[in-house]
């Protein structure tokens, strides 16, 4: 009776709650990424981003200004000021004068300090500072705050890391070296794959069974394993430390999973429109181009997808075959690593860089993000 039409079976369930799972797990860190990119520093060292929406509540210590800023008001000598400094702005929960207390007085209320005089601070920050007697001293008297602020967010981070020239020529050089990087990796082994896809999958020659288990095995070697060999390989025929270098290091780590991709694809696209072809005296070029390639753009689209996320993300790769001092050919992710060295502690900035380096991803992702299952799929039923 679970099987009726009309009812859905508990493993039917299970498995859409295991992709929102899953989906949620993804978007999560992304959705924090983003929202801190638009935080200050001092709202991501005191709250996690989930909050960034609410009022919260921050204790901070402020400083009046010293004796030299007093001014005398009908005998009775004043300091005024604000603990919000500058822009910032909120509520005063509670203060204190001493940090064993910093809750000991609420807004508007005045605190006795003895020879130093009597402090009243207000709900909106303003305090002032009176004694009969001047002021002394080159330290003005510390207030501990407890303010409730309210959401803020700027787009100075997006200001400094795309328009400041300490900054953004850097990001941009990166930005386009990305590019010129993954761009080419992600069309060459696409373009040898499928000629290859093809002969495996519809051409008849000797040892194609064997090639395929080839294809198969070199999917399970890791990548960490080729590095140092092809390295020495490049530099012996001079394309080492360049973009060339790169690109051949990105085709040759892409093409076994091209090829398995495209070969099972291209194996489960009817035969009756091959045979019919070659009846009509199509050669397997024109077979190759003009069929197999408009009906294969979905498992294209796929590699594609895979292939753009693995070299726009790559640091390992481009550590060992781009090699630049000059900072010419740097790639995002290590323009990144080098600002963890020089910004450790600017949250909101290295927040910042890291979506803007997924940004470009992301667009790709959901604009061919239709083909993926698709692709991934072909070849797996009959």
């Amino acid at each position: 009776m679970d099987n009726i039409a009309g009812h859905k079976s508990g493993l039917t369930w299970a498995v859409h709650l295991s992709v929102l799972f899953l989906v949620l797990l993804w978007i999560f860190p992304t959705v924090g990424l983003f929202v801190s990119s638009f935080r200050t520093s001092d709202q991501i060292s005191s709250t996690g981003w989930w909050k960034a929406l609410f009022p919260t509540e921050q204790n901070s210590v402020y400083r009046a200004p010293s004796a030299s800023d007093q001014i005398e008001q009908g005998g009775v000598f004043v300091i005024e000021g604000n603990v919000f400094e500058g822009s910032a702005t909120g509520d005063i929960a509670h203060w204190g004068v001493s940090s064993r207390e910093i809750d000991a007085y609420a807004p508007g209320e005045t605190a006795d300090l003895g020879e130093d005089g009597r402090l009243t601070l207000n709900a909106d920050g303003s305090f002032r500072l009176e004694n009969t007697e001047a002021f002394t001293g080159s330290r003005g008297q510390r207030i501990f705050v407890t303010a409730t602020t309210p959401p803020e967010f700027t787009l100075a981070n997006y200001e400094f890391m795309l328009f400041d020239p300490r900054n953004s020529e850097g990001m941009t050089k990166a930005f386009f070296s990305t590019l010129t990087v993954t761009i080419p990796s992600t069309i060459i082994p696409i373009l040898i794959a499928a000629f290859a896809a093809y002969a495996l999958a519809w051409m008849e020659f000797p040892g194609r069974a064997l090639l395929i288990a080839c294809v198969v095995g070199l999917l399970v070697v890791p990548l960490q394993l080729a590095l140092i060999p092809l390295l020495k390989f490049h530099n012996n025929i001079g394309i080492g430390k360049g973009y060339l270098g790169v690109w051949f290091a990105h085709t040759g780590f892409g093409l076994p999973l091209a090829i398995y991709l495209l070969r099972n694809y291209m194996a489960g696209l009817p035969r009756d429109i091959i045979e019919n072809a070659k009846v009509d005296g199509a050669t397997d070029f024109q077979i190759f181009v003009k069929i197999i390639l408009p009906l294969s753009f979905p498992a294209l689209a796929s590699f594609a997808i895979f292939q753009f996320l693995w070299t726009w993300n790559d640091l390992l790769v481009a550590m060992v075959f781009l090699i630049d001092s000059s900072g010419e050919t740097t790639v995002m992710t290590r323009q990144i690593v080098e600002m963890l060295g020089t910004r450790g502690g600017d949250w909101e900035i290295l927040a910042t860089a890291a979506f803007i380096s997924m940004a470009v991803p992301i667009l790709v992702f959901f604009a061919m993000q239709r083909y993926l299952v698709r692709g991934l799929l072909a070849g797996s039923v009959k």
